[in-house]
């Protein structure tokens, strides 16, 4: 499997995603021209990544902003994360956001209650 590196852009989030490590991250702000477009190869290589994980996966969303049509796909993500989890691996998602984004915090929040998996919520 191939490691997925993005840089930041200015719509777009980073996202490191590197199979030889037990630690994954999305970073930024994301709202992206064509979700699907940006998203698509992230969901593919989760799918792919779901055949062999690692023992432990954990995934730190460090996002300063999401669109609407992001939060869709990072639910997206999310989902297939549980399904790691369903399936016997350690799966653990750690939510960050700055200590004055109440909005973020809520997103945060909101997420947790939707996938049944250890969900961390910090103050960045």
């Amino acid at each position: 499997m191939e490691t997925i590196k993005i840089k930041q852009g200015e719509d777009t989030p980073g996202i490191i995603l590197d199979p030889g490590k037990e630690h994954f991250e999305i970073y930024g702000r994301s709202l992206p021209e064509d979700v699907g477009t940006f998203f698509g190869p992230i969901l593919n290589w989760l799918d792919e990544y779901a055949e062999s994980p690692n023992a432990n996966t954990t995934m730190d969303f460090r996002l300063s902003y999401f669109n609407t049509a992001s939060s869709k796909s990072i639910l997206d993500i999310l989902m297939k994360l549980e399904e790691l989890g369903e399936n016997g691996n350690d799966v653990t998602i750690n939510w960050y956001y700055d200590e004055d984004d109440e909005d973020m915090l809520e997103a945060g929040e909101e997420y947790s209650e939707i996938v049944d998996i250890p969900f961390s919520i910090q103050k960045a």
